[in-house]
């Protein structure tokens, strides 16, 4: 049986992007394999965050992720700060890894941006405790976008690198898991750019706790073009606006952007967007009443999260004590 690891940081409530790209993929991995998803805390602070505010970003999180389907019970759902092991081998991993390799990080340079030296450590670094938030479980399967395989690679190095110097055979090879094709999911503002918790236009996205009214003047006030609903995939080429609202309705009506496009073509987007509320709707209002039901006891969250954490620490404790040992740590008393 393989071991799945993801996580997500607290980043504020999750879009509709995050649900359709990445969170509504986690919820089938419950069925099968041992399956571990982790609200990256300590990946959030490489830039600073108000501490009233990321604590209350990781429980909002938490209970996003419930509300979406992970179920405590059936998978492990923690948070990373819980379980010190992830530290402790993500220090080892430091001294692992090269500086040439994290050299090459193409997000580090992204996030950073043109004064890298106004960066902290944590920033640079963060992609060795990456690492050690996968191989700390010898997770072997990882559900990874394309913008996160760099560091699935770097992952392995470490791993590899590792093994050799102390002549084991102690971390397994990580292996990225294709999901099929994601829904990438863009503004609604422009069709060009990502949907994203960061964007200063509310109007851009499409939040999980958005009410249906709220949804249903978001999805109106959507950037379209003149021209009506195509009937054939070619149609949308030049066209964003219309490519993403057509992959939206087919993303959260689980078909194909063919099949839409043979039930919607020839139609004006009026017609269009009343038919992609109703689906959001039907489809995100159970989300957003669960995820209010949750934060409104945050006692039950927490005992979740914690509960979730015994579980984590209890399956990496001992692979991380034994690679303390295999460094030549003294075991503590």
């Amino acid at each position: 049986m393989a071991r799945v690891f993801s996580g997500i940081q607290p980043s504020g409530v999750p879009t509709l992007g995050n649900y359709l790209g990445a969170i509504r993929n986690w919820v089938p991995m419950q069925n099968g394999d041992e399956s571990l998803f982790c609200v990256v805390d300590q990946h959030a602070i490489t830039v600073f965050q108000n501490p009233g505010e990321l604590a209350s970003a990781t429980r909002e999180m938490a209970a996003s992720l419930i509300a979406c389907g992970l179920d405590p019970d059936r998978c492990v759902l923690f948070v990373q700060s819980h379980v010190p092991a992830h530290v402790r081998l993500g220090w080892i991993f430091n001294c692992i890894a090269r500086l040439g390799w994290l050299n090459r990080m193409t997000q580090f340079k992204d996030k950073a941006g043109k004064d890298r030296e106004a960066a902290s450590t944590g920033l640079y670094v963060y992609p060795n405790l990456m690492a050690a938030d996968i191989l700390a479980y010898h997770a072997t399967s990882v559900p990874v976008g394309d913008d996160q395989r760099q560091h699935l690679e770097l992952a392995n190095d470490i791993a590899q690198k590792f093994n050799h110097d102390y002549g084991v055979e102690f971390f397994p090879r990580i292996e990225p898991m294709i999901l099929g094709v994601a829904a990438r999911v863009m503004s609604l503002r422009d069709g060009s750019k990502k949907m994203s918790k960061s964007d200063p236009s509310d109007q851009s996205r499409i939040n999980l706790t958005d009410d249906a009214d709220t949804i249903a003047l978001k999805i109106r006030r959507a950037k379209t073009d003149a021209e009506p609903i195509p009937d054939h995939m070619a149609g949308l080429e030049a066209r964003p606006e219309a490519r993403n609202l057509v992959g939206i309705l087919a993303a959260i009506s689980g078909t194909l952007p063919e099949n839409i496009l043979r039930e919607q073509g020839g139609k004006g987007f009026g017609a269009f967007k009343e038919v992609l509320v109703e689906a959001l709707v039907d489809h995100l209002s159970p989300i957003a009443a669960e995820m209010k039901r949750l934060l409104n006891d945050p006692g039950a969250v927490d005992a979740a999260l914690h509960k979730g954490a015994a579980r984590a620490a209890a399956i990496a404790d001992p692979i991380v004590a034994e690679a303390e040992r295999l460094v030549g740590f003294l075991p503590p008393r």
